[in-house]
């Protein structure tokens, strides 16, 4: 065997050894899927109001829930409290899951109708939600993607 030869099959076996564990990595695929979407809601109850509010949530919010859920727009909900807020922080957080980013894209007159369907008129849904900010205050939303560790 020639020595060009030789260098020609060491160097190919080299090549190959270092490229294996990028090609085993690849064949893997990610460790991590796609789960579903959870948007979350931060509220601030005003002072002397958390009973009011958690009361609002037991019966209209929590009724409203369960027709998304029996529609099949969302998959669960959960109210979550947070223990000790800071100044200017909320104290509840409202969460809704859907199964992926693809319950976004609903046209705005289906939103409108199920809505109506929901709430009632619109004029009645904003009266309402006009009231509730006398005993609470958003203080923001964010869409979480669930990761689903394989």
């Amino acid at each position: 065997m020639s020595v060009r030869k030789l260098l020609s099959i060491t160097a190919t076996f080299f090549v190959v050894a270092l490229c294996s564990p990028v090609f085993a990595a690849e064949d893997e695929g990610p460790r991590w899927d796609k789960g579903p979407v959870w948007v979350c809601s931060d509220v601030k109850t005003k002072y002397g109001h958390f009973d009011d509010y958690m009361k609002y949530l037991d019966t209209d919010w929590k009724a409203e829930q369960e027709a998304y859920k029996k529609a099949g727009r969302i998959l669960d909900y959960k109210v979550f409290l947070i223990n000790e807020p800071r100044t200017n922080e909320p104290d509840i957080s409202l969460c809704q899951m859907v199964k992926n980013m693809a319950e976004f894209d609903r046209t705005t007159t289906d939103e409108y109708g199920f809505a109506k369907q929901v709430f009632g008129s619109l004029a009645k849904s904003n009266k309402e939600a006009s009231e509730r900010d006398s005993i609470r205050t958003i203080m923001g939303v964010t869409t979480l993607r669930e990761a689903t560790l394989r």
